[in-house]
């Protein structure tokens, strides 16, 4: 199966994640991970199953590499009918009323196009007791378990 981890980041730990489940990923897949920033919504395809990892920055706001894709997806409204994707959310929950802001923001835009969500959106917490790597790895795998189904002979 071709997945792609698409991570929007301030401080780099969703790109550490990112190369993290890419790494888990690519003994059985062909895996790349992607800079929000790099990644032109006109480029999704529909064979592939996208692994969104996000983080949040500022009240709940989309991080700096995650705007400009943002702002494409706002300007292009591209329709992503056919697109599968999962999203792992990074935040602090001692931000209560922005926690996991970013990834439900990138969500959001997703599906407004048409995209469809597998599985449940993730909101690591790291004021929490898990490693984000604890809850990641399991996530990746159930989504592309699920994928394997949605995405049938094209995957």
């Amino acid at each position: 199966m071709n997945i792609q981890v698409l991570y929007g980041t301030e401080t780099g730990n969703a790109e550490m994640l990112a190369e993290d489940i890419a790494a888990e990923l690519e003994a059985e897949h062909e895996v790349t991970a992607t800079n929000l920033s790099d990644f032109d919504p006109a480029d999704f395809d529909r064979g592939t199953l996208y692994l969104l990892v996000c983080s949040t920055y500022g009240d709940g706001e989309l991080p700096a590499s995650a705007q400009p894709f943002a702002e494409k997806m706002e300007a292009e409204q591209p329709d992503l009918t056919g697109v599968h994707f999962g999203i792992f959310g990074m935040g602090d929950s001692e931000y209560e009323e922005t926690f996991n802001g970013g990834p439900a923001t990138l969500a959001e835009l997703m599906i407004a196009r048409g995209a469809t969500q597998l599985g449940e959106r993730i909101a690591h917490d790291a004021s929490g007791a898990d490693m984000a790597e604890d809850l990641a790895f399991p996530w990746a795998e159930e989504i592309v378990g699920m994928a394997s189904d949605a995405l049938g002979q094209a995957a």
